[in-house]
């Protein structure tokens, strides 16, 4: 789509971008400021109820965006002069894909959930100081994000990068099709091998401190760690999740926020589900097909519809593809791993 045919071009809407940002740090500040200054471990129950404020907060945005749309569309001459146009489906297209927007990344979020559990395990972090780690984690990744979201609305107006990254999408769904729920392995990881080789290290914790200062030099401390690895880990994600979004909709828009929205209620869905992850040990066979759905959307289903596989077909394949995964995890519970009996 070309810049001049976008809903929501960015030299008329970016106080609409603007609104989305001072409110997201609104929250951010609202979350860490009030809610929780002090470090502490975060129950289950909070955790659920703060999921379920997200998760609100991301549909309340998604109908907002989509009322709005309803209500501006008709009143746009840019729009309305588009041989065609029908601005009450337009409208209703912004909504449904930032619903499927909104649910591709929140599906997307648990496999980072995943190498939470991983980081945090290896690096024995307390659970009192983890909400601190994750919070300027999301903080991090909402800055990465934004960064491959504008370089995505560029590149990919050309053909040949939306080949690319359909591509990408599909051999990366393969790779996790084949690699199947294994655990990533923590004394491999380039990142912390790095820091543990050219960073000074403390021999430990420092309450709730990414730095200390002892004996005249900074030393990085295990938080420090914890947060440039879960920020490295959500810029390799941020290659998969953002074309996958793309691949549902070319409104910058659209993806920016639901990008944003899904993103934020991540460290609540962590504490909630971090216990329960091996329950849905198939999730990641899903959320495989999905990428590999999204790749082969961008690569040959958009074109061999007209453009564009209608919203709705992809909604009802994503939901589909995660939802009968975490069925079938629930009702083919993995087997825990059996001891190898020594010989006598």
């Amino acid at each position: 789509m070309s810049t001049e045919h976008l809903l929501f071009p960015f030299a008329e809407y970016a106080w609409l971008y603007g609104a989305v940002i001072a409110l997201v740090l609104a929250l951010l500040a609202l979350d860490l400021g009030v809610f929780h200054r002090d470090a502490h471990a975060v129950s289950i129950r909070e955790a659920a109820v703060w999921t379920v404020v997200w998760i609100s907060l991301g549909v309340a945005v998604n109908v907002a965006l989509w009322q709005y749309a309803h209500w501006a569309f008709p009143r746009d001459p840019r729009l309305l002069a588009i041989p065609g146009f029908d601005p009450a489906a337009a409208a209703d297209r912004v909504g449904l894909e930032y619903l499927t927007g909104f649910l591709v990344e929140k599906a997307l979020a648990v496999d980072n959930i995943f190498v939470f559990v991983v980081v945090f395990s290896y690096l024995a972090i307390p659970p009192r100081y983890q909400h601190r780690v994750l919070f300027y984690g999301i903080l991090g990744a909402l800055v990465f994000r934004s960064i491959f979201i504008a370089m995505g609305s560029v590149l990919l107006r050309y053909e040949a990068a939306v080949i690319f990254f359909g591509t990408l999408l599909i051999l990366t769904g393969m790779k996790m099709l084949w690699v199947g729920d294994a655990k990533p392995a923590p004394e491999r990881n380039p990142i912390v091998r790095l820091m543990r080789r050219f960073v000074p290290l403390s021999d430990g914790l420092r309450e709730q401190r990414f730095l200390v200062r002892e004996n005249g030099r900074w030393l990085a401390t295990p938080l420090l760690i914890a947060l440039v690895w879960i920020e490295a880990t959500d810029i390799v994600f941020a290659v998969d999740s953002v074309p996958a979004i793309y691949a549902l909709t070319r409104e910058p828009l659209i993806v920016f926020a639901s990008n944003i929205f899904a993103i934020l209620g991540m460290r609540s869905l962590y504490f909630m589900l971090a216990g329960a992850v091996d329950r849905f040990h198939l999730l990641n066979y899903g959320l495989a097909l999905v990428l590999v759905f999204v790749g082969v959307k961008m690569v040959w289903l958009n074109g061999a519809f007209g453009g564009k596989l209608p919203i709705e077909i992809s909604l009802g394949v994503i939901a589909l593809l995660i939802g009968s995964a975490m069925l079938m995890s629930v009702l083919f519970p993995k087997q825990p791993a059996r001891r190898e009996q020594s010989s006598a």
